[in-house]
């Protein structure tokens, strides 16, 4: 058995991992690599022929994770896509908005289809078309939870939940090889406990090895306060004490709803005068419908909710805006309000405009909920720049900016680490750290090894002999 980290290498991004049993080959993940120094048109560039592949496990839908699969498909891949039903769901809604963002940041060019690539004049190349995605969903196979899948004769494979989105798993592979039973489990991102709307991640089963992110190594989530206590304080400030408007940049899928579901105990219960929400985001009305979808799967608390009270994603002043139209409107409502619009960290999305109109009032608060990547202008306004550049200008930041770590769907050291210490060290060969910055990584292999486990931060590229 050969293990090949080829993304999230020392890195957060591109998760894509190989995994060689005899001569079947298994892509655990294919995710975009979007790096700061990365042109998202090297995501061509895959470092073993696609139609080589025999199947891709999809641990979840996030766009680092599956974002790449339709650019596997067009070069070659014609295999089954492994995953669980909310994921499928979700993976199209985002692989969707995508070809959007492709085709918005290549519409000065002429787009034309060349011979593998496609050519679009002066503009950026789109790495597939809404074909290619659709292709992509053609290849779904769902699985559910703690359901033993046999992928062939010696493969099994079991898809255990992991907190951090709806639907996201840990892919645990049971592999006979030359007579002898070995198990890999790979984490994809692993969620935290007490989450809203989510469930907490369940432990996984005994395994030789273990694949596991490492995005929070090294840093600890804030324990002195709730999700609504923090949100309870902050609206309290910019928009009942200062009259102002509270502006959220969101992730559309799973963390908008969360937030939503949040808000909805705090207005339903009475705890702040009611505020107008705005929800800006097609996707994020979308998504929730799929949670709708998969009720079943959402935590013990939101569906005691859904019995007591209704829907958790709808209640009184709150908005879901469809249009573009509508979305501008935004600028003209004068009272005091919530606005949440993806993207999160700001790249694009209705967000610009929000911030565009609001960046330079001093009645205005921009509150980050999640991690931003360097380079991006969410991190930029984190590190406290005076002024930043939004949609060809140069504005001054007058805004408050606030950032709390209660909605980070991430789990930290501590987590990361209880997720390993499940594990027997006696039995457990080897872990591998991916999906993180080489900081982290180091942070978290430091205490694993303290603790008596054998750790590897892989190199892009090298194969492991398991």
């Amino acid at each position: 058995m050969k293990l090949t980290i080829h993304g999230a290498a020392r890195q957060v991004t591109g998760s894509m991992h190989l995994l060689e049993v005899d001569r079947y080959k298994i892509l655990v993940d294919c995710g975009l690599d979007y790096e700061k120094d990365r042109n998202i048109q090297d995501n061509e560039n895959f470092p073993f022929r696609p139609e080589e592949i025999d199947v891709v496990i999809l641990t979840h839908a996030h766009i680092d994770h599956s974002g790449n699969l339709p650019t596997l498909i067009r070069m070659g891949f014609n295999g089954q896509i492994l995953c669980t039903p909310p994921t499928a769901d979700l993976t199209e809604l985002l692989l969707l908005d995508s070809v959007s963002i492709f085709m918005n940041k290549a519409s000065k060019g002429h787009r034309k289809r060349g011979k593998g690539k496609f050519n679009t004049g002066g503009g950026p190349q789109p790495l597939y078309l809404q074909k290619h995605v659709m292709d992509t969903v053609d290849r779904f196979v769902t699985i559910g939870f703690n359901r033993p899948f046999r992928i062939n004769g010696n493969i099994e494979l079991t898809f255990i939940p992991v907190g951090h989105l709806l639907g996201a798993a840990a892919a645990v592979l049971r592999v006979t090889e030359n007579g002898e039973e070995k198990s890999i489990a790979f984490t994809g991102d692993i969620g935290r406990k007490n989450y809203p709307v989510l469930n907490d991640p369940q432990e996984l089963p005994p395994v030789d090895y273990l694949v596991t992110e490492s995005t929070y190594g090294g840093r600890y989530h804030t324990k002195d306060k709730s999700v609504e206590q923090t949100l309870i304080e902050v609206i309290d400030k910019a928009c009942v004490k200062e009259q102002g408007r509270l502006i959220i940049p969101a992730f559309s899928i799973g963390r908008t709803q969360s937030l939503v579901y949040s808000l909805n105990k705090i207005f339903s219960e009475g705890l702040l005068p009611p505020v107008k929400v705005f929800v800006d985001s097609p996707m994020a009305t979308m998504a929730t419908g799929i949670f709708r979808k998969y009720h079943s799967l959402v935590n013990q608390d939101a569906q005691d909710f859904y019995k007591d009270k209704g829907d958790e994603f709808e209640f009184e002043n709150l908005t879901y805006v469809e249009n573009l139209k509508d979305s501008r409107q935004i600028s003209n409502y004068y009272e005091p309000c919530i606005i949440i619009s993806s993207a999160g960290m700001l790249e694009g999305g209705r967000i610009q405009d929000h911030l565009f109109y609001n960046v330079q009032n001093y009645y205005c608060t921009i509150l980050f909920i999640g991690y931003c990547a360097k380079g991006t202008l969410g991190h930029r306004l984190l590190r406290g720049d005076s002024i930043v550049h939004i949609k060809d200008r140069e504005l001054a930041v007058y805004a408050t900016i606030k950032q709390t770590d209660v909605l980070s769907a991430h789990g930290d050291h501590n987590d990361l680490m209880e997720n390993v210490k499940q594990q027997d060290k006696s039995k457990l060969k080897n872990v591998f750290l991916v999906h993180g910055e080489t900081e982290s990584m180091q942070l978290l292999a430091n205490d694993l090894e303290q603790n008596g486990y054998i750790v590897t931060i892989p190199e892009k590229n090298v194969v492991y002999t398991l």
